[in-house]
């Protein structure tokens, strides 16, 4: 696939679009970011340990653990920290703290301690790990009370263990002891937890701690049932969210106070938006306040891709800052449909995740179960990737994106328009939209809907995507407006602005002025029900191009055809040869102003069996399924009620990814930084550090691109490689890192052109 070629943009136009990124590198910022580098040794231990590895220890380890070959193992691959299992369900040490179970076979000796020895000894920081919110029954026998129950009063259980409560003394009590056990006795560097968060959304906790304590809050009883629409329910959802926080903030202050204002604890964190919402951990205020952000996000889902990954650590930085490190825990071991842990997965599906990581700015942390090894191949995966790491980690980390797109999310659009939907109503516009981009090979920041303003003067940006962002209060569809109000470009699709922070059905979209579509009393998307049922609901339906154009093509004549009169819009260019594309949903009617655009109608169901009956029993409406708004002195604006970008997701049509790639051009001015020409589906990043671009290029094209695991690399290329040149970066050099050779490069007109050789799994180019 080629990146259409782009017009002319004027070094002015550009520099100006660029402007508030390229303040932030001269200011005082910058200077903090340069400071924070690996290199500096000044800086707290958590800004300089970027590369990681862990053995997460089974019970028999305490029997025959070969400490000095996972030593080997560390120098090997360039760790500077480990993570070791110190407490929670078990504990890997001489534990003192009533109901702390020792490891199975564990007796008088002190694992942990051993192993936090030698990585003191070879210079590694330590995160003591913790999986804590869970205990065996001899814990749950003498305090059922620790435990949380549902509201028949039975316990809670996940493999055969008893889930503790988050307002019971187990997390008062219990756990602060062993923390300050842990800290006090050994002083790790820090504190990781697997498990911290209690039980989850679907496993609400009628014990008596937590109704003394929501009682107390709301002077309401914990609800009994799922209700959206109920107020109580709702606050329920935010004091548990509150609680989740707390609980951050309360452990923090212990360790801290144990073992020095650097011993920290940060828990561990989902790179899944859904599953962070069920489990209660808030993106938005964690990564506001944690200093590393440790993320367990192992693998890739078939129809996320390996592009997911990147797209995550974009998302995770853009909120708690360019500087943050942000170690992945990758697993090396196969988690498909059935879980392997003993046995490791092709190298390949391990070199394209962690390539996807370093594309995204997250950094590498192996990640084996059990010191006893029968499958030693995954034993090997990490020491070229980790190594190249090290050699190049002043290219992967404090960089700013040189995006213009900023694509707009929300945790409380997937707690209040997801509800019990997530998936359908939050994940998959999401996954489709990024799909698109990164097919386009448009580079794209996330910006969080309260950081717009922030954002977009930070990094320069020419527009802002959203996808079926629903859930908007009345002072984020301000930022919005004021956003495009000033010049910036919007594309939303779906149901977004319909509806409040809480989910409710708004009498009318938000930003129904930008739109210049508004939902009528009847609209189906003002009901809950409606909305999931048409995310799932698939028919045949299409959406008709306008103008039609068939009556001039080389086709039969039915004498229906229209007459071919005038252009079709510039986001309609791909599709000569066609008046409809094939949609899949469903679209009612919506009131328009009478300056809109309307390039896309609805065409509803038409039957799939049996053939004779396959034909278009209605043709033509005038139901809207592409609303343009273009006015002087404003943004452009795209609204797209046909869910394009769900069904992208899903079914992958390349007419849906298409049309989402054209309209993201439209709205933003064609003002890209980035072109590039060539073969494949590539996943393409582009950075800014002071006097340099960093251009990371993935190769995704692959038979199991959208089925785990990859098999083999697939080489691809060459690809000619436009990049438009910020002010401080002259584009007289372009040297590849994984290569180590310079590549020919020319400048005209500002931006930067040079051919990449084909590549097997990933290249970063840097730009100087």
């Amino acid at each position: 696939m080629s990146s259409p070629a782009l017009p002319p943009v004027s070094r002015r136009r550009f520099v100006q679009t660029l402007a508030g990124g390229a303040a932030l590198l001269a200011t005082a910022d910058w200077r903090a970011l340069a400071a924070a580098t690996g290199a500096t040794g000044s800086a707290p231990w958590f800004k300089r340990a970027l590369r990681w590895g862990q053995l997460n220890l089974a019970e028999i380890d305490a029997v025959h653990l070969d400490i000095p070959w996972w030593r080997k193992q560390w120098k090997r691959t360039a760790l500077q920290g480990v993570v070791v299992n110190a407490g929670g369900i078990v504990a890997y040490y001489p534990t003192e703290v009533p109901f702390h179970r020792r490891a199975k076979y564990l007796g008088d000796r002190d694992l942990f301690g051993e192993l936090r020895a030698a990585a003191k000894e070879d210079g590694l920081a330590v995160f003591a790990r913790m999986d804590s919110n869970r205990a065996h029954e001899e814990f749950y026998r003498a305090h059922p009370d620790w435990f949380a129950h549902d509201a028949e009063g039975q316990p809670y259980k996940w493999t055969d263990l008893y889930i503790a409560c988050v307002n019971s003394p187990y997390y008062h009590e219990f756990l602060p002891a062993v923390l300050h056990e842990i800290a006090t006795k050994y002083r790790p560097e820090g504190f990781t937890d697997n498990n911290w968060n209690g039980p989850m959304r679907h496993q609400p906790c009628y014990c008596e701690h937590c109704q003394r304590a929501f009682r107390a809050r709301s002077g309401h009883e914990i609800p009994r049932k799922v209700d959206w629409e109920s107020s109580i329910y709702r606050d329920w959802i935010m004091w548990n969210y509150e609680r989740r926080l707390q609980i951050w903030d309360t452990f923090n202050r212990i360790t801290r106070d144990a073992a020095g204002p650097d011993c920290i604890w940060v828990g561990m964190m989902a790179g899944s938006q859904n599953w962070q919402s069920r489990v209660f951990r808030d993106d938005y205020e964690v990564y506001r306040r944690t200093e590393l952000i440790m993320l367990d996000h192992q693998r890739r889902f078939d129809h996320e891709g390996f592009q997911h990954n990147s797209a995550t650590g974009v998302r995770l930085h853009a909120v708690g800052g360019w500087d943050k490190i942000i170690p992945e825990s990758i697993g090396f071991y196969y988690i498909t449909e059935q879980t392997f842990r003993l046995a490791a997965k092709p190298e390949p599906e391990v070199r394209l995740w962690t390539a996807e990581a370093f594309a995204g700015g997250i950094q590498p942390w192996w990640h084996h179960v059990s010191g006893e090894q029968h499958d030693q191949r995954s034993l090997h995966y990490a020491e070229p990737l980790w190594q190249w790491h090290r050699e190049n980690e002043q290219y992967l980390v404090n960089r700013i994106p040189a995006a213009t797109v900023g694509v707009v999310w929300s945790q409380r659009n997937m707690d209040f328009l997801g509800r019990d939907e997530g998936g359908a109503h939050v994940d998959d516009p999401a996954d489709g939209f990024l799909q698109a981009l990164v097919r386009a090979r448009i580079p794209y920041v996330s910006v969080h809907v309260d950081d717009i303003e922030r954002v977009s003067k930070e990094l320069g940006l020419r527009a802002l995507v959203l996808p079926n962002l629903g859930a908007l209060s009345d002072a984020q569809a301000s930022a919005i407006r004021g956003f495009v109000e000033a010049g910036g470009g919007l594309f939303a699709t779906g149901l977004s602005s319909a509806c409040n922070e809480w989910g409710d059905a708004r009498t009318d979209f938000a930003l129904a002025d930008l739109f210049g579509a508004h939902l009528p009393a009847e609209h189906p998307f003002r009901t809950d029900a409606a909305r999931t049922r048409w995310a799932k609901e698939w028919a045949q339906t299409y959406l008709r191009l306008s103008p039609e154009l068939r009556a001039a093509g080389d086709g039969p004549k039915v004498g229906t055809e229209p007459p071919a009169r005038g252009e079709r819009h510039p986001v309609l260019r791909d599709f000569d040869g066609t008046d409809i594309v094939a949609f899949g949903g469903q679209l009612a009617p919506l009131a328009l102003d009478p300056d809109v655009l309307v390039p896309l109608t609805f065409v509803p169901t038409v039957p799939q069996v049996p053939a004779e009956a396959v034909w278009m029993h209605e043709p033509v409406t005038n139901i809207p399924a592409l609303v343009l708004n273009e006015k002087p002195n404003r943004g452009r604006v795209a609204y797209l009620p046909a869910d394009l970008d769900r069904r992208f997701s899903r079914q992958y049509i390349p007419d849906h990814g298409n049309l989402l790639a054209q309209l993201t051009r439209w709205v933003a001015r064609d003002e890209i930084p980035l072109r590039v020409e060539g073969p494949g589906l590539i996943d393409c990043h582009l950075y800014r550090q002071a006097g340099r671009l960093v251009f990371h290029v993935v190769n995704l094209t692959n038979a199991n691109t959208w089925r785990t695991p990859v098999h083999e690399l697939i080489t691809l290329g060459p690809w000619e490689i436009s990049i438009h040149l910020p002010s401080g970066v002259r584009g007289r050099s372009a040297t590849s890192l994984v290569r180590k050779t310079s590549l020919p490069c020319s400048v005209e007109n500002d931006w930067v052109r040079f051919t990449l050789p084909p590549l097997a799994d990933h290249d970063v180019l840097v730009i100087t």
